[in-house]
């Protein structure tokens, strides 16, 4: 008779304890607290070059791996392009057609401070990309802090990637 009450009870806690820890789908980087990995030095025609030297100056900023062939690529693009009007972003374009790339930018908005090209995909791998969209968080010594994995919207960009960033960006003052 008590054995039902006491079954459900136990099935409850377990879910609840479920919903409440961290993000069980997350995928840990072995990137995080590590030096980023070099950066080619390839870029789009007209484009400035993304430099090593660059993850390395002073402050927080990001480096995006996308691609023009992407779809989440471009729903997250607004959301870059507002980004960009606070801090470095950095763009490593993946697997991509120069042509496709730049047209891509050219019609919605560049929000690159500098951009690397990775046609072979050998970038990514070092840097644990998975599939793009994926955006880093760097401090000013080069360190990722933290990887984000997908685009940048809605409920993910406001509850995972946003606060991380606020802490990034309230470590470095």
């Amino acid at each position: 008779m008590a054995l039902p009450p006491v079954v459900f009870a136990a099935l409850a806690g377990m879910f609840l304890w479920g919903m409440n820890r961290d993000d069980p789908g997350a995928v840990p980087s072995a990137m995080v607290g590590r030096e980023a990995p070099p950066i080619p030095d390839t870029t789009l025609p007209g484009k400035t070059p993304l430099t090593d030297e660059m993850l390395r100056q002073p402050g927080v900023k990001l480096v995006n791996f996308w691609a023009s062939w992407c779809p989440p690529c471009r729903l997250e693009h607004p959301t870059l392009m507002a980004l960009s009007e606070q801090l470095p972003v950095y763009g490593v374009d993946l697997r991509d057609i120069d042509q496709n790339a730049l047209a891509f930018l050219e019609a919605d908005g560049d929000p690159f401070a500098a951009i690397a090209t990775d046609p072979r995909g050998r970038t990514a791998i070092d840097w644990g990309v998975t599939a793009p969209p994926e955006t880093f968080i760097l401090n000013g010594e080069g360190r990722v802090l933290y990887r984000h994995a997908g685009p940048l919207v809605d409920a993910d960009y406001t509850h995972r990637f946003l606060p991380q960033l606020e802490r990034a960006l309230e470590a470095q003052d």
